[in-house]
């Protein structure tokens, strides 16, 4: 039987990041700027819990679309607005993926929206008899 153990999370940079720094949000279309690419793994017991925030550097409210693993279903596809010279705006709060799927963004202006974030891996190593 296996079961969760805080020993089998480990919080990562998100893979599109330098060193951790936020990701410029380039593009104005899809496929958009890569974010993160996700644990290969399609196992049930393995998956990257992500965490996205972003800020807005420009005078004017941007609208934000987030593809989440893909590009072609609505359950793809998260769209907000991020608010004038905003601090952190949360866009994901945690949540799982996996299978080498692709966080991509882009917004209606290019270069003034920027993505932090880490993601949480979970892969289990603990095993409980």
């Amino acid at each position: 039987m296996w079961e969760h153990d805080f020993r089998d999370y480990k919080r990562f940079a998100l893979s599109a990041s330098d060193s951790g720094r936020g990701i410029v949000v380039a593009t104005t279309t899809s496929p958009g700027t890569t974010i993160h690419t996700a644990l290969a793994s399609q196992s049930t017991s393995e998956y990257d819990q992500v965490w996205l925030r972003v800020t807005n550097t420009s005078a004017s409210a941007v609208l934000l679309t987030i593809l989440w693993g893909g590009t072609s279903s609505p359950g793809d596809v998260i769209q907000m607005s991020i608010p004038a010279q905003s601090g952190f705006t949360e866009v994901v709060a945690g949540h799982p993926l996996q299978n080498a799927k692709v966080i991509a963004a882009y917004a209606a202006t290019a270069n003034v929206l920027v993505v932090h974030g880490y993601v949480s891996r979970y892969q289990n190593t603990q095993q409980i008899f």
